[in-house]
């Protein structure tokens, strides 16, 4: 049962053909069954017509004129009439009509109903209807009701014809739809073929269109994308993280080499040891980095969320760095508006915004103007402007800059692991929002975007 319910083409057919004739028996039942009604409801009416009007016709005229009129009406349609009429006396001798005796299914009391006649030899159903006419004369008025069998049998026909023929074109369906499945999926295989053998820009063809499987093309393009991207970053990262602990551990082994050669004197040792400690820190910042990094992607750090004011984090991240801003000989000022508030983690945010401003610092020029701006926009997103009067980012490294490890040839002498943008739009990302950064000619302006789905009331 579970096969046959699996999709595919033989499947969609079927399901096509088994709701076809579903309608078809829908539309054919109640049809079937206002006929059957009408016909007897007609055949009543006039059976009990005519019962009326012969009875009639004895009161007021007497038995010859109802044998008349008995011989006349069956006369007019001798051949192909559906009346049926007998009258005969109390003993059931005939008196007039087309049946040649009295039938034995219908007893000699007044009755009502369906009975099967000999008419001719031929065993008829009919609907008769039997009264007695001053106990004297027995009067039998019945209708031949299968009169409308050839009717009905053409309708019964008719709905077996489009049975069929819906059968035949869902069949028919069926095998084009199979077609059409087997050459996308033949695509599909294709290009999952060329991906595993290390294609990863190899994409489904795509001819365009709002159909169903156009969409699911279009999908599976961006996840490709999406994989394509990924694994360059994966690619990417393991060099970078390569080429940064090849520097920091190459140190580390040339000091522990020269302190076993040449075994200095304690003060000088425990100096190079010191040394080998930094170099020992700064791998372990890396992956601490990287690890911070992961819990933040993995949407961990939610668990942390609480109503908060980005105001307040902003003047109090600005304090902390204005010694940090001294001492470089920077101007740090924050600005912005009251009670922006919302549900976030306020340690992440915390960090955030402190590697915006560290990174403004690091790269503004001497006695420049580092600017913290916070507010919210006219489409209600908060946001935390950071901008300095720096050299700014070249445009074509302003979209790689995010990336995990990647840093501008112009910081590659400045100390740091091309980390800081990553964790900040990793933290706008868990609070439902983005980094944005752009060049203002000179320095750089970098935003940190809060989605309104965050904002809380407070």
């Amino acid at each position: 049962m579970t096969k046959f319910f699996r999709f595919s083409a033989r499947t969609v057919s079927a399901c096509y053909v088994l709701f076809s004739l579903m309608v078809l028996l829908s539309f054919a039942t109640p049809l079937g069954y206002a006929w059957r009604e009408y016909v007897e409801e007609d055949r009543s009416r006039i059976l009990h017509a005519d019962t009326l009007r012969l009875q009639r016709v004895y009161e007021e005229q007497g038995i010859a004129a109802l044998k008349l009129a008995i011989e006349t009406q069956v006369g007019m349609n001798a051949g192909g009439s559906e009346d049926i009429i007998l009258l005969t006396d109390v003993g059931l001798v005939r008196q007039a009509g087309n049946l040649p005796s009295w039938p034995k299914t219908i007893a000699e009391v007044p009755s009502e109903g369906r009975y099967s006649i000999d008419v001719n030899g031929k065993t008829t159903r009919t609907l008769a209807k039997h009264i007695i006419l001053d106990n004297r004369y027995h009067l039998l008025v019945a209708q031949d009701i299968d009169r409308y069998r050839l009717l009905e049998n053409l309708f019964v026909y008719g709905l077996g014809g489009a049975a069929t023929v819906i059968i035949l074109l869902g069949a028919a369906g069926g095998l084009l739809v199979r077609r059409s499945l087997l050459a996308k999926v033949k695509d599909i295989n294709n290009a999952a073929s060329a991906i595993m053998q290390g294609n990863f820009s190899h994409r489904l063809p795509h001819s365009g269109g709002e159909d169903e499987l156009a969409v699911v093309v279009e999908t599976e393009n961006k996840m490709l994308a999406q994989i394509e991207q990924l694994m360059d970053g994966v690619r990417n990262v393991s060099n970078a993280i390569a080429h940064d602990l090849r520097t920091p551990l190459a140190e580390l082994r040339s000091r522990l080499e020269e302190l076993l050669l040449t075994r200095p004197d304690s003060e000088q040792a425990f100096a190079e040891i010191e040394l080998a400690i930094a170099d020992v820190d700064r791998v372990i910042a890396i992956f601490n980095a990287l690890l911070r990094l992961a819990e933040i992607d993995t949407g961990a750090r939610r668990s942390g969320f609480k109503p908060i004011d980005v105001a307040t984090i902003v003047d109090d991240v600005s304090e902390f760095y204005l010694p940090l801003a001294e001492s470089k000989q920077r101007v740090l000022r924050a600005e912005g508006s009251r009670h922006l508030h919302l549900k976030g983690d306020p340690l992440l945010l915390t960090q955030a915004i402190g590697n915006l401003i560290d990174n403004a610092l690091k790269y503004s020029s001497q006695n420049g103007l580092v600017t913290v701006t916070s507010g919210r926009r006219q489409d209600g997103m908060v946001f935390v402007e950071v901008c300095d009067n720096g050299p700014g980012i070249p445009i074509e490294e302003l979209p790689k800059v995010q990336e995990r490890f990647y840093r501008c040839d112009a910081s590659r002498a400045t100390p740091g692991m091309g980390l800081g943008l990553s964790v900040v739009a990793a933290i706008a990302k868990l609070h439902h929002g983005r980094l944005e950064l752009s060049n203002i000619h000179p320095g750089l302006r970098a935003v940190l975007l809060l989605n309104p789905s965050t904002i809380k009331d407070v």
